[in-house]
């Protein structure tokens, strides 16, 4: 029993000790599993390193062996380039052979050339001496022109200004003509006077009552004729004077007289371009400049302007507010000191700093303006406009004061009613009949004034109260203005009759005697 115990005993020693061994040899079989891991790890590591440097090695050969080509490809033409310049420098050598013969001959043909060119330079020396004296002598020659041309236009000048001075001197209202350009049916007129520019001879052809053809010629002489190829700026020259009279303290009155269709609006308003620019721009333009120009004297000016329309003789604001102006406008002639000075009650009066002012002022007026068509004209200014600007100055220097008023007349159109075609419109036709009234009535006054004129001292009535029209220019017809009329005539064969009427009318006004114009100045206090 003991010895069996004893051989339990032992057997479990022996057992534990097994399985000591045991799990000795699994831990050590683990160690070496796990070391060899590790190095099948680090054997997958060293291969990829090992295909990564054969990869870069054959890119690296790769890389030289092209390297290698492009070198044999550029010596290759390295070679080319050499075999061409080798080739060139043949050439070149026997170019340059063929040169050294012909540069001697070049020399000898250089040296002829050059005894050749000191003659000429001999020639030249010659010729420029004498160009000299002769730029010298047409210098000489262009200074006596300009001087001859200075003294003529001086002559001129001084011819117009001694007119000028002549028609004040007589008081007679100035009246320029001014032709319409036209160039289908123009009627027979004709300008004789091509140094003065003062006559325009009328012919017609008519049939008298035995058939017989019957030629009469009508001649007609004003200050100036503007024939049809005269431009604005021509017309413009021969009244720009009157703007600076305005400024001087001057009443000016320039109004424009014609039939439907003459180019009167166009002569007073223009067109869009700067070369038609009109008489009322170009004035006022030059009425601005006038009193810039004297601001370094001590003279400040004030502008104002207003724009009235004769309508049925009714006076219409055209600058009124509203689309109408439906207040009553009376006309006030007020004396104040030695003056005497025309107001229009309940008008608008703009006080004007600058020309670009007033052409704004001028395009509100025309489009209010009272337009109908009639036989003369598709568009006819069926009233009568007047623009007046009123200028005012002062002199801080010498307690000067001076009070202008320039007036622009653009009046309506001054055909005969069945002329106008109105007799089948109610409205037409009351409106040429006060046109007309109204232009007789002018007629009336010129002549009036031309009998009171003839006969110094006479208190013969003058009927400016006939019309709104000659009552509110009646200042400019009386002696204290400076009148100018234009009359404008339509070329056309069919307005012969509305021309004649016209022409006369134009001789009657240069005809008539209104005194001379008084310059408004007054002292300080």
């Amino acid at each position: 029993m003991d010895a069996e115990r004893a051989k339990l005993t032992k057997l479990a020693a022996d057992d534990r000790a097994l399985s000591r061994q045991l799990a000795s040899a699994k831990e050590l079989d683990l160690d070496k599993r796990r070391a060899l891991v590790d190095a099948a790890d680090e054997l997958e590591r060293m291969r990829i390193k090992h295909q990564r440097e054969i990869v870069d090695l054959e890119v690296e050969a790769a890389k030289h062996a092209r390297e290698a080509r492009e070198r044999e490809e550029e010596l290759t033409v390295v070679k080319e380039d050499l075999d061409t310049a080798r080739e060139t420098i043949a050439s070149l050598t026997s170019t340059v052979a063929q040169q050294s013969g012909v540069q001697v001959t070049l020399n000898a043909q250089i040296a002829a050339l050059q005894v050749e060119n000191s003659g000429l330079r001999a020639q030249l020396d010659d010729l420029s001496s004498a160009v000299s004296i002769g730029a010298l002598e047409y210098a000489d020659a262009q200074r006596k022109i300009e001087q001859l041309e200075n003294e003529a236009r001086e002559a001129e000048m001084v011819r117009r200004k001694l007119h000028n001075m002549v028609q004040e001197l007589k008081g007679n209202i100035r009246v320029f003509c001014r032709v319409r350009p036209e160039r289908s049916a123009p009627a027979d007129l004709t300008f004789p006077d091509k140094e003065d520019h003062r006559e325009i001879v009328v012919s017609s052809t008519s049939l008298n009552a035995m058939g017989q053809e019957r030629k009469e010629t009508y001649n007609f002489a004003f200050d100036r004729v503007f024939e049809p190829e005269a431009t604005q700026s021509d017309v413009y020259e021969e009244i720009s004077l009157l703007a600076q009279s305005c400024v001087d303290g001057y009443n000016v009155c320039i109004f424009a007289y014609g039939q439907t269709g003459s180019g009167k609006s166009f002569t007073m308003e223009g067109g869009s371009t700067e070369a038609m620019v009109g008489m009322i721009p170009r004035a006022v333009d030059d009425v601005f400049r006038a009193a810039e120009a004297l601001r370094n004297k001590g003279w400040e000016y004030k502008m104002e302007g207003q724009f009235l329309e004769i309508y049925n003789e009714t006076i219409n604001d055209l600058l009124g507010k509203g689309e109408f102006d439906k207040k009553k406008h009376e006309i006030k002639h007020e004396k104040q000191g030695g003056t005497i000075t025309t107001r229009v009650t309940d008008v608008n009066v703009l006080p004007l700093s600058t020309p670009r002012e007033v052409a704004s002022l001028l395009r509100l007026a025309n489009s209010r303006r009272t337009v109908a068509a009639t036989l003369m004209n598709e568009r006819s200014s069926r009233s009568h406009s007047v623009f007046t600007l009123r200028v005012s100055g002062y002199n801080a220097h010498t307690g000067t004061r001076c009070e202008g008023c320039l007036n622009l007349v653009d009046l309506a159109g001054s055909e005969r009613l069945n002329a106008s075609g109105a007799a089948g419109d109610k409205d037409r036709l009351r409106e040429t009949q006060n046109i007309n009234r109204s232009l007789s009535a002018l007629g009336d006054v010129i002549a009036a004034l031309g009998e009171k004129g003839v006969e110094k001292g006479s208190e013969k009535h003058v009927p400016y109260r006939n019309s709104k029209l000659t009552y509110l220019l009646q200042n400019s017809l009386s002696g204290n203005s400076k009148t100018l009329m234009i009359l404008n005539l339509s070329p056309l064969a069919a307005h012969l009759g509305e021309s004649l009427t016209s022409l006369r009318f134009a001789t009657k006004v240069n005809n008539t005697t209104i005194g001379t114009a008084r310059k408004q100045v007054r002292g300080s206090g």
